[in-house]
């Protein structure tokens, strides 16, 4: 009978073959396995889409100081006025020649109840030169005559008076009212009005009584009325309004860049798209006037650049007073390879937990998502790795998990809600236990 003598050196040798061999097992069958991957779930059709608002309003106060209108008034406007007037007393002053001169003291300007008001001082002078008529003289004479007898009155008779001159002074306001509206037109409609009121007073003539204000007002009213019509003309062909409206218009129409948070997301764009241009009657108070304009624009978020055609529109769209601000309705529309790739590069080679702390390691390797009525189906091909045994068993699954998209109005984020394994996944994880389970669900 054969006796076998071992040595404690030749056991660890064989100990440590075994123990090597069954090691190496274990990672080739770990690298070579490739593992079936869970059927599927079913999906659920598409429902059709609610229409989602596409329509952006923006609105801004434009604000004209009623100093600056004040100013530009008193710029504008002539400070002298003259004129000529017709004889009132033809019967008795020949070869008249009666003048005019005004001036205007500062201009003032006032609002209240959508009223503009401009208001000056007016001063000036009404001066008459002529003769007296041969009936007016005849009349004279024969008042002499009955006082100093005849032959002095055939004397002064004689006698041609001439080179009278009277003056009268003239004292009154001038007021200017407009009450603007915008015409759809593109241009601005002044609504002028103006009203001039003269103090009393008056001059004497050979004995005849001529009131002033009777006689120069209709002068002056013909001389602001002139003015007002020229102001008013050129206001309502003045471009400026249209002009600089389509500058902006233009400016606005353009695809917009919108920065990520991550520089490896994929760029979004911003498609601003103007469509009509809005405004309100302007309101005028005792601080301003203030004219209210905007566009409406159709807005929404792509993952390309585009260059939105904007055509600028013929009429002005008068809307009722609103508060100025900004009212955007964008939805977003990404593909879902767009937002595949989004997932991806949030999360294809993380490895979960990022501490390092729990007792399984999952590596995401690729990840990608399909809509599924109202939830999201999420598939991950992940390699899982236990760390509590020596051997760290692990391996690679395909998982499914099912989540409701949720935008979390407090935060501003779009965050998955009744986040769940799917059925078909569960055997995956028989492996690596329910810690693995759990931290998919977590997150």
């Amino acid at each position: 009978m054969m006796r076998l003598v071992l040595n404690y050196r030749t056991v660890l040798i064989a100990v440590a073959v075994i123990a090597v061999s069954f090691l190496f097992s274990l990672k080739a069958m770990d690298w070579l396995s490739s593992p079936a991957a869970p059927p599927m779930p079913p999906i659920a059709p598409m429902l059709p889409l609610p229409a989602a608002p596409r329509s952006s309003i923006v609105v801004a106060p434009v604000s004209i100081a009623l100093s600056a209108i004040r100013d530009a008034a008193e710029r504008s406007t002539p400070r002298n006025f003259a004129g000529k007037a017709n004889n009132p007393i033809a019967q008795v002053l020949e070869n008249a020649d009666i003048g005019w001169t005004a001036s205007r003291g500062p201009i003032g300007a006032s609002g209240a109840q959508d009223v503009l008001s401009l208001s000056t001082p007016l001063t000036g002078k009404l001066n008459v030169t002529g003769s007296l008529s041969a009936k007016a003289t005849g009349a004279l004479g024969n008042a002499l005559g009955g006082l100093l007898g005849g032959n002095v009155a055939k004397q002064i008779g004689g006698i041609n008076i001439k080179n009278l001159n009277a003056s009268g002074e003239i004292r009154g306001t001038v007021t200017v009212t407009s009450r603007p509206k915008l015409a759809a037109s593109w241009h601005l409609e002044p609504n002028l009005a103006s009203q001039v009121s003269l103090g009393d007073s008056n001059l004497s003539i050979a004995g005849v009584r001529v009131n002033v204000p009777a006689e120069i007002k209709p002068l002056l009213d013909n001389t602001v009325a002139e003015q007002l019509n020229t102001l008013g003309e050129r206001i309502r062909r003045d471009p400026s309004l249209r002009e600089n409206a389509k500058l902006q218009w233009a400016k606005a129409c353009r695809s917009i860049p919108l920065q990520g948070a991550s520089a490896s997301l994929p760029p979004l764009w911003l498609e601003l798209k103007p469509v009509r241009a809005i405004a309100a009657q302007p309101r005028v108070d005792e601080q301003a006037l203030t004219l209210l304009m905007g566009m409406e624009a159709e807005t929404r978020v792509t993952s390309a650049p585009t260059t939105p055609e904007c055509p600028f529109p013929d009429k002005l769209s008068i809307v009722p007073p609103t508060g100025a601000g900004v009212n955007i309705g964008v939805p977003i529309d990404v593909p879902f390879t767009e937002v595949n790739k989004m997932l991806a590069a949030g999360m294809v080679g993380h490895t979960y937990p990022e501490d390092g702390s729990g007792p399984v390691d999952v590596t995401v390797k690729s990840v990608t998502v399909k809509p599924a009525g109202e939830r999201l189906l999420i598939s991950l091909l992940v390699r899982a790795k236990e760390k509590k045994s020596f051997f760290g068993f692990g391996g690679e699954a395909t998982v499914h998990v099912w989540g409701r998209p949720m935008l979390d109005e407090k935060e501003q984020t779009l965050r998955l809600a009744d986040v769940q394994l799917a059925v078909e996944s569960e055997a995956a994880f028989g492996l690596l236990g329910a810690a693995a389970r759990r931290l998919f669900i977590s997150r």
